[in-house]
């Protein structure tokens, strides 16, 4: 890891209308670091991303706080900038475009990392998504929900990001698609890159991040070691049991 984070977040806000959402949060991540955001549906988790990655604008919504991708000043930056630096985005409900082929959806993002890298190329993409290479002529939108998100992974590898960011990542997938998942999540982690997961299976995200945040209407009430977390099923059932 180096001293500069890739993402470094200070003091968020974020409010729709008059709903404060985010409280004062702070969010940092290290080079080649998986971090695990979690909590109770409505606390604020996709309203943070959603904030640090410029996707937040008025009239809408309004945030407040700073961040910075590797130590630039990145606050208020639209969209494209904060992904041309290196982030990745794959959304909760995915947004790939279901006219597109899925060599298109793929090809569409490719783009050298902010380094200059180009480790993963449509090739390397389809030998780490096999299903994906079997569909390579199909349209987006005739692909499973669980292909659709194997897809939405592979466009933001196309970008060669530092940090991918996964919101939802097996949300509503079968069990033995949510395992494939899982199995790419630790190919990505292997590779180096950086990984924010948000997801609902507890085992699984902490297994593999080395830390964990966890929101309580919009406010940071843990963040420590995934391993420290998990060792301690007291704090899992007050923050993230139903």
């Amino acid at each position: 890891m180096t001293d500069t984070p890739i993402l470094e977040a200070r003091d968020i806000n974020a409010w729709y209308g008059a709903s404060h959402i985010v409280r004062g949060v702070d969010f940092t991540i290290q080079r080649g670091e998986t971090v695990a955001l979690m909590g109770r549906n409505g606390m604020g988790k996709t309203t943070l991303l959603r904030s640090l990655l410029g996707l937040l604008r008025p009239p809408q919504a309004r945030v407040e706080g700073s961040v910075r991708v590797h130590g630039r000043d990145m606050t208020r930056a639209a969209p494209h900038l904060i992904a041309r630096a290196g982030i990745a985005y794959v959304p909760e409900g995915r947004g790939i475009f279901p006219n597109l082929s899925v060599r298109e959806n793929l090809v569409m993002a490719a783009r050298p990392g902010p380094g200059g890298a180009c480790s993963w190329t449509l090739e390397r993409v389809l030998l780490t998504f096999p299903r994906l290479a079997e569909r390579i002529a199909h349209g987006g939108g005739q692909l499973s929900g669980g292909e659709q998100q194997m897809l939405t992974i592979g466009r933001g590898l196309m970008t060669n990001p530092d940090l991918l960011i996964l919101d939802e990542a097996t949300e509503g997938l079968a069990p033995l698609i949510a395992r494939e998942i899982w199995r790419i999540i630790h190919a990505i982690r292997e590779d180096g890159i950086a990984t924010v997961i948000v997801d609902k299976n507890f085992a699984a995200v902490s297994a593999i991040t080395d830390r964990s945040q966890i929101l309580v209407k919009g406010r940071t009430e843990y963040e420590g070691t995934s391993e420290s977390l998990r060792a301690n099923p007291d704090l899992h059932l007050k923050y993230l049991g139903v």
